[in-house]
């Protein structure tokens, strides 16, 4: 077993505790804050249903996204179908036989990393020539897009131009999976796109892009507009004080 190997096979365990510790940690944080006030953004759904189709179109759809701008929505909505379309492309490397879906999505996988980059750079793009987005804007918010582009063209060059030897990566990525180490090939654009995807999975439970689990705990999103029909008071507020 070489150093590659067994490097990158403790940095993805790692990574991936990081990650499934660190994000279930942060929802149920988000599950235990208070909501002291009635504030769901107007026009607002008067039902559960209704808010469960509202969130359904914000996850979906990205509505209110594309209420506010059209641009920043035609760009993050095509980053985020491809990054979609290109994880379930992934999973050809983690599962025995590949699942079905996998294999459905497997040459659209390969278009939808091009529609992923572009989305990212025209992101990126908002962030410097927006006057409004560059001023809320921080050094991390350019590292994330950054970061999620380097995967994106690192995975691309690989696919196109510096081809590595698929079949022994899946090899060692279902070895991981099964506890059976299997060599990682040594091809020095697949280590950049596999340390580039570990050190995603490390920052993203400290990072922004926990917004992803985050709008479903957004109280402008999943309350219901019923203020007059039902007061609301915060399980906190409800208890009698001693």
């Amino acid at each position: 077993m070489s150093a590659i190997t067994i490097i990158y096979g403790v940095l993805f365990y790692l990574a991936s505790a990081v990650l499934v510790i660190g994000v279930a940690g942060k929802v149920i944080q988000y599950s235990r804050t208070p909501a002291p006030l009635k504030i769901p953004t107007t026009p607002a759904p008067i039902t559960r249903w209704g808010v469960a189709g509202r969130l359904f179109r914000e996850i979906v759809f990205f509505e209110s996204l594309f209420k506010g701008s059209k641009w920043s929505w035609l760009f993050g909505w095509l980053f985020h179908f491809g990054l979609l379309i290109v994880l379930v492309r992934h999973l050809r490397y983690f599962t025995e036989p590949v699942w079905g879906i996998a294999a459905v999505f497997g040459d659209l996988g390969v278009y939808m990393g091009w529609v992923m980059v572009f989305g990212l750079l025209g992101l990126l793009a908002r962030r410097f020539f927006v006057d409004r987005i560059r001023y809320i804007s921080d050094p991390s918010d350019f590292l994330m897009l950054w970061l999620i582009i380097a995967i994106g063209v690192s995975g691309l060059l690989m696919k196109h131009v510096l081809h590595s030897d698929i079949v022994q990566l899946k090899e060692f990525t279902y070895g991981l999976m099964t506890l059976d180490w299997q060599p990682l090939p040594t091809d020095a654009i697949l280590l950049v796109h596999l340390g580039l995807v570990i050190v995603l999975m490390l920052v993203f439970p400290v990072s922004k892009l926990l917004h992803a689990p985050g709008i479903v705990f957004s109280p402008t999103r999943y309350q219901v507009d019923n203020p007059r029909e039902r007061r609301h008071v915060a399980p906190w507020a409800d208890r009698p004080s001693n």
